[in-house]
């Protein structure tokens, strides 16, 4: 039988696993974690120092914060809509708010946190307002895929799993991209959400187990066979 690869996220045991932090092994990864530290907190700094700029209605220092995070903010919302023009108009929502928050802005949290928290929150209120769901443009691919022996190409497993994630409810798809492919913390995430750190590590639980069923069926295979 031709085993299925599919694309997937880490596999933890259980929920509380989902976050652990991986202890360095060595010098040199202990070295490179403090210098990615250092990095992050002199970029803070800039971005405190534009903060506060932007507190006295600069518009040049908002610009220069736009230009900063608006590659990772897109990145991260047209993953999440599917939809460039949408991420767009997330992302100008989020730097309006910005330029009427920024005196609100207590320094408790990375600024990057804080904005990124701010996209969360307009991103899923244009999710559900546009109500983004592609079930018509969704390719049934069951009879296909059960009866081929040819592999699955890294396209396929691609849209597969774009296809799963846009399945799942809003707050656990943005978890997974938050944490697998913008790198935050279970902390960092629950700054973002607002909401408990358990709450991330059970939203991440749960969209994984939803994962392991869609995949398959998407492929036209049955979950167990995975086993």
């Amino acid at each position: 039988m031709l085993a299925l690869s599919l694309p997937s996220v880490p596999r933890p045991r259980d929920a509380r696993e989902e976050c652990a932090r991986v202890k360095p092994e060595s010098t040199g990864t202990t070295r490179l974690g403090r210098t990615a530290g250092a990095s992050a907190a002199a970029s803070d700094l800039r971005d405190r120092g534009l903060i506060e700029r932007i507190a006295r209605q600069d518009r040049a220092a908002l610009k220069e914060l736009y230009l900063i995070y608006h590659r990772r903010l897109a990145r991260f919302l047209t993953r999440v809509t599917s939809r460039y023009d949408l991420a767009e108009e997330i992302i100008n929502d989020t730097f309006w708010v910005v330029w009427q928050r920024a005196g609100d802005f207590r320094g408790a949290s990375y600024v990057s946190t804080w904005i990124m928290g701010i996209a969360y929150r307009r991103g899923l209120k244009a999710l559900k307002r546009a109500s983004v769901a592609h079930a018509g443009a969704q390719h049934d691919v069951g009879e296909e895929g059960a009866g081929s022996h040819e592999p699955w190409s890294a396209a396929e497993r691609r849209e597969w799993l774009s296809t799963a994630l846009e399945r799942l409810p809003s707050e656990q798809r943005l978890v997974l991209e938050l944490a697998y492919h913008l790198g935050y913390s279970c902390e960092e995430i629950a700054e973002i959400m607002n909401c408990p750190v358990n709450t991330v590590k059970t939203r991440m639980f749960h969209a994984r187990k939803k994962l392991k069923v869609l995949l398959p069926a998407l492929a036209g295979m049955q979950p167990q066979t995975l086993e």
